[in-house]
């Protein structure tokens, strides 16, 4: 089955409310859809390419207040179409997780495997460093009802995240201790 270009609606979902650089773009990128979906810098124009020839965007390039030449992408109603169309719709295929380390974990056969504890604590450093982060910026993006309440969407997003990585951090501390039971 083919894969769906998610990244075109990505970006026509970013320059709905108003025109962005490739630039800011890749900023969004990230910050806040980084926690949830990664893309290299030249995939974000190669698709605004694409998108501008279809007609879903359209670009102005010029010198907007500074000396600094920049090209501003903006939607088009056929863009705005094809984005509402696509958000309305419903995918009853779930996504598959790629874990590179639950990967790494699948093929160790033995408890006793050397690799295991130092594997498992790093991931656990690495999984407190993302909550932590994850903590601050919803801190500093909804501090407020009212802040929530302007972009539910992105609230409810992050808290999935903040949830998903505290049963992560959760689940490696009890694997961790497990092994540690197990040295007696």
């Amino acid at each position: 089955m083919a894969q769906k270009n998610l990244l075109k609606y990505i970006l026509l979902g970013l320059i709905t409310e108003k025109p962005k650089t490739g630039y800011d773009l890749k900023k969004e990128f990230d910050t806040e859809i980084g926690e949830f979906w990664s893309v290299k810098h030249s995939q974000i124009y190669l698709e605004l390419k694409r998108l501008e020839k279809e007609g879903e965007i359209t670009s102005d390039t010029g010198f907007f207040g500074n000396k600094v030449e920049k090209t501003y992408y903006a939607i088009t109603a056929l863009g705005k179409k094809h984005l509402d169309e696509w958000k309305y719709s419903y995918d009853t295929a779930l996504a598959v997780n790629k874990d590179e380390f639950v990967l790494k974990l699948y093929f160790i056969k033995d408890r006793h495997d050397e690799r295991l504890p130092s594997l498992l604590k790093e991931q656990l450093d690495m999984r407190q460093e993302k909550l932590s982060h994850l903590e601050g910026r919803r801190t500093l993006l909804f501090s407020t009802p009212q802040d929530i309440e302007k972009q539910y969407g992105h609230y409810l997003i992050l808290d999935h995240a903040i949830r998903r990585e505290s049963e992560y951090v959760t689940w490696l501390k009890e694997a961790i201790d497990s092994l540690k039971g197990n040295e007696k």
